[in-house]
């Protein structure tokens, strides 16, 4: 059997470890103590803490949900859950999400701004937008823009959302037309067609759980931060092993400096200018309430949402407490954290903090031609790019399987 090393012990490295390992003899390179990467949870004052975001699990692919489901029982161990997600707007009001369904909750000189925008839209035609201001413009109208739309994605993205280009976003978007925002409204529409409407939630331990089971049966060499892979007499060495094949599940930023007697001709160069964001998550206590998401445009503190983990699983809370992951864009001190908490609905109270550096991969209109040319110059030696952040795609979990999944078939 062909020796293959994977880096990295993620949902990506996990998944292409138990997809091949059949096949091939697998060994996974992981540099923390235990798998995860950033669906990583520890448990702190008795509540369970995702260090960064809230993961849940659905799929819109059938051969995603046929591989997860082999994996765990689904009656036993996970919990489904219907989305229930509000957007909190500075003044206090509580508006269902999509907003767009919700037009009626608005005061009424907001409605009728909102129904102007959108007979005009209708008239105007909703195509041909250049960048994401002008999709979000054209699907849902300059009130709705400025309301939420756009305070709320610039708090996540840090940048006029007229530079964000709609290629780095494609199949994360809601489309609805004018007709469909109308109709959604006049019937009282709850919208169940984006993939996470429903989810499923481990019953105990969270994404860690799922993580855990996924490296069960593993060979996983914890602690190993890899410095080097090395390619000589048609072989790859990593930690001193020979690999017939590499797998790479980190970050594409970091491979200039590891990858040894390979000539990329250049196309490994534009990794440096890659742009990303990271994430400070905050462990809070906080009010009992029904929701699972709560996201927040105002402008009064820096927080763009909760995530309310505590909804998930009953497990998830300290006896007595509620608890939720908020977060911040990028670092934030404790005391800038406290200081902002003191300004947000529910009444948070500080457990615990994380900051991860990288949590949101950027891309700019050339990105994914520049990552495709590089995936072909290292698959002719065997090495094989595969994550969020190998990628530099926007995945969520269930993508990353999928991912994980289409390369292993290549194999």
């Amino acid at each position: 059997m062909d020796k293959i090393a994977v880096i990295g012990a993620g949902v990506s490295g996990l998944s292409v470890a138990n997809l091949l390992k059949d096949r091939y003899q697998v060994k996974v390179f992981e540099k923390e103590s235990e798998p995860g990467g950033l669906v990583r949870c520890r448990r702190v004052e008795g509540n369970l803490f995702h260090i960064c975001g809230g993961h849940v699990f659905n799929s819109r692919r059938q051969d995603v949900l046929d591989w997860f489901w082999s994996h765990f029982d689904r009656e036993k161990e996970f919990v489904k859950a219907e989305r229930n997600s509000v957007v909190v707007f500075p003044d206090g009001l509580k508006v269902p999400y999509p907003v767009e369904n919700y037009i009626y909750l608005f005061p009424e000189d907001v409605q009728k701004s909102i129904v102007a925008d959108l007979v005009a839209l209708a008239a105007e035609g909703q195509d041909g937008a250049a960048n994401f201001e002008e999709f979000l413009q054209k699907r849902f109208g300059k009130t709705l823009y400025e309301l939420y739309f756009r305070p709320y994605n610039e708090k996540v993205w840090r940048r006029p959302l007229g530079n964000v280009p709609l290629t780095w976003l494609e199949g994360k978007l809601p489309m609805p037309s004018v007709a469909e925002i109308m109709y959604n409204n006049i019937n009282r529409v709850q919208e169940k067609a984006f993939v996470h409407s429903s989810f499923w939630y481990e019953k105990n331990g969270g994404s860690q759980f799922l993580v855990n089971r996924l490296a069960e049966g593993i060979d996983i060499e914890y602690g190993a931060d890899i410095h080097s892979i090395t390619r000589e007499n048609g072989q790859w060495t990593v930690a001193g092993e020979s690999f017939d094949a590499v797998v790479f599940c980190g970050n594409i930023k970091d491979l200039p400096g590891m990858l040894r007697g390979v000539d990329t001709c250049g196309k490994i160069d534009f990794v440096e200018d890659l742009e990303y964001h990271g994430t400070t998550s905050v462990l809070c206590s906080i009010d009992a309430n029904p929701y699972s998401w709560v996201y927040q445009p105002g402008s009064n503190h820096k927080s763009h949402r909760i995530i309310c983990t505590g909804n998930f699983a009953q497990s998830n809370n300290a006896p007595g407490k509620m608890s939720a992951s908020i977060e911040f864009t990028d670092g934030i001190s404790k005391n800038e954290i406290l200081d902002n908490l003191s300004r947000m609905p529910f009444h948070p109270q500080f457990i615990d903090h994380n900051y991860s550096r990288y949590t949101y991969p950027i891309q700019d209109s050339h990105t994914r031609g520049q990552v495709a040319a590089l995936k072909e110059a290292l698959s002719s030696e065997r090495m094989y790019l595969c994550g969020r952040f190998a990628e530099w795609e926007y995945f969520n979990m269930d993508v990353a399987m999928g991912s994980a999944m289409d390369l292993c078939k290549t194999l």
